[in-house]
């Protein structure tokens, strides 16, 4: 399964590398848990691509979180600044 190409207009962030750090998980062991080769964790860390439905809720499940508090279309910063 191969991530979706990203979109300039309406980019999606997401909060993996401070959740990895968080959890002390490297992108390998992600990777392993959401059954994807590593590249694909940094592609998606990156913004270079973005995950599929499919994979966003593995990912939110190793996490244990709700999508919203993986990934959103306004940057976590600013969602942060927002609060």
């Amino acid at each position: 399964m191969s991530p979706v190409r990203r979109c300039e207009e309406l980019p999606i962030h997401n909060r993996l590398p401070v959740l990895r750090a968080e959890r002390g998980m490297s992108r390998a062991e992600l990777a392993e848990a959401v059954e994807v080769n590593p590249q694909t964790i940094g592609a998606l860390e990156r913004g270079d691509h973005y995950p599929s439905l499919d994979l966003a809720l593995r990912i939110c499940a190793v996490f244990g979180l709700p999508v919203e508090a993986v990934f959103s279309r306004a940057s976590f910063a600013e969602r942060e600044g927002d609060a």
